[in-house]
């Protein structure tokens, strides 16, 4: 496989980790085995019983539902950043680097803020 589809696929997981509520049944399936179980559309319309262009339009369309809620919202960005922060505190508080890590508490703070106020 690709290191760009296997990344792709990555990105599809993660995404779906925040936005897979929102789409269908039959999109969340045929998004599991695309980017969990790696079964090609082949196998996938064969799974769901449904033709390989179905399986397509299916995938294409979570996709794109996704990618704009994740566009509107931000959830996983914001996810990734607060994530980071915390590691990048943790390893402060692990140095005895207090100054540090209370910065990087209050750029938390501030996220938490600037989502409050719709910035």
């Amino acid at each position: 496989m690709a290191r760009e589809d296997l990344a792709r696929k990555a990105e599809l997981s993660y995404l779906s980790a925040f936005y897979s509520g929102l789409l269908t049944d039959k999109q969340r399936e045929a998004l599991s085995l695309h980017c969990e179980e790696d079964m090609s559309l082949g196998e996938i319309a064969e799974e769901l019983g449904i033709s390989r262009q179905g399986v397509h339009e299916l995938l294409a369309r979570a996709v794109a539902k996704m990618t704009d809620m994740e566009e509107k919202l931000h959830l996983a960005a914001r996810f990734s950043r607060t994530e980071k922060i915390l590691v990048d505190c943790r390893a402060a508080l692990d140095a005895g680097q207090y100054q540090e890590a209370r910065n990087l508490l209050d750029a938390i703070i501030r996220l938490e803020q600037e989502d409050e106020n719709g910035l």
